[in-house]
């Protein structure tokens, strides 16, 4: 039997203010005045100072502000690519993402596509890129998706919702400043973490499980408990157990995997553009019959933080639009194996996930 070498991100520094390290970290790695380091930045953070005047601009070193009001795509991952080839004579010295799951995506993808021929729609799927790519660090700011360690970045492309999971995928250095958590709006510190939360939920039931995936799902899921059942604010000592939550929640799935939540949401987001951690809660909130004691645990946290879970997303889709979010649900055969085994399909057919949807 042959296991998986999987990479883990080599380097990391936790602590609040870690990110006034930045300077510190980065300048081994910087190559000549025409090789830059590339900051992709939410764009929340625009004109915001307080973080803005921190990051360590030398020479041609540039920040793009990206969006994080939709998920990230192929398209704007090659137009990203595109533009930094056009500016820079040479490869950047770097890629580094500041921001959410969005943006640290956005920051592994633009990294690995500096050094592989083609479109990011052409490395969707599992170990198919061939080349490493540059040098790429995650700075997170706000914590839940497990995007900082995790060895996929997660695109939605012109035919699928898929991550481009690779061994080069991973951050060569990740920092995690709790600090940089300040100011989340509540609702997105919700949605996050529940993404976290699910995560761990899925990956600790699934036929996948093994003693790596459930030491640290354990730990994140305990977490996430105290984070979410036992406190009533967003305090420091919260901030600094989510950030630990979803660190750990990504390595829980590095030897396993998710289940039928974040299949469902990938065809939400697919087809509507639902954003991840939403499209999960929502599904989620419906899956009694898959989770019965994690959906009663989610549900007793969305009563205590006073969350409003969207509903009515599907009541007017079409016969087609439902088939196309089928049948980007039912591609992730991976996560379907280890929700409910090699004989997912018996239980899990378009007639029934179509129910399944019309509920939310």
């Amino acid at each position: 039997m042959s296991f998986r070498n999987f990479p883990m991100v080599p380097r990391v520094v936790f602590g609040r203010g870690s990110f006034n390290q930045l300077e510190e970290i980065l300048e081994p790695k910087r190559g000549n005045n025409e090789s830059p380091f590339i900051y992709l930045v939410d764009d929340v953070f625009k004109g915001k100072e307080s973080l803005i005047s921190r990051i360590p601009l030398k020479g041609n070193d540039q920040v793009i502000y990206i969006s994080a009001d939709e998920e990230p795509k192929t398209i704007y991952v090659d137009a990203i690519r595109d533009d930094i080839a056009k500016q820079f004579s040479e490869v950047p010295s770097g890629i580094i993402g500041i921001g959410g799951g969005t943006l640290l995506d956005y920051a592994k993808a633009v990294a690995l596509m500096l050094t592989n021929p083609g479109s990011s729609a052409d490395y969707q799927g599992w170990d198919l890129v061939n080349n490493e790519g540059v040098y790429h660090v995650g700075i997170p700011t706000i914590s839940g998706t497990g995007a900082e360690v995790s060895r996929t970045t997660v695109l939605t492309g012109p035919e699928r919702k898929l991550g481009m999971n690779s061994d080069y995928t991973p951050f060569d250095q990740v920092v995690l400043d709790p600090e940089l958590l300040d100011g989340v709006p509540k609702n997105q510190w919700f949605y996050t973490g529940m993404d976290c939360y699910i995560h761990c939920i899925e990956s600790l039931t699934g036929t996948y499980l093994n003693a790596f995936s459930q030491s640290y799902g354990e730990k994140s899921l305990d977490l996430c408990r105290e984070v979410y059942l036992e406190k009533d604010e967003i305090d420091e000592d919260s901030q600094d157990k989510l950030m630990m939550a979803s660190w750990h929640g990504g390595m829980s799935i590095a030897y396993s995997q998710v289940g039928v939540a974040h299949a469902m949401s990938y065809g939400l987001s697919y087809l509507l553009g639902t954003k991840h951690g939403v499209g999960n809660c929502i599904v989620f909130d419906q899956l009694e019959e898959f989770y019965p004691e994690g959906v009663k645990e989610f549900k007793q946290m969305v009563v205590k933080h006073g969350i409003d879970i969207p509903k009515g997303l599907c009541k007017d889709l079409t016969d087609e639009q439902f088939d196309t979010m089928i049948d980007v649900a039912l591609s992730l055969v991976p996560l379907w194996e280890n929700a409910l085994g090699k004989d997912w399909q018996k239980t899990i057919t378009r007639e029934k996930l179509r129910s399944m949807y019309e509920m939310m």
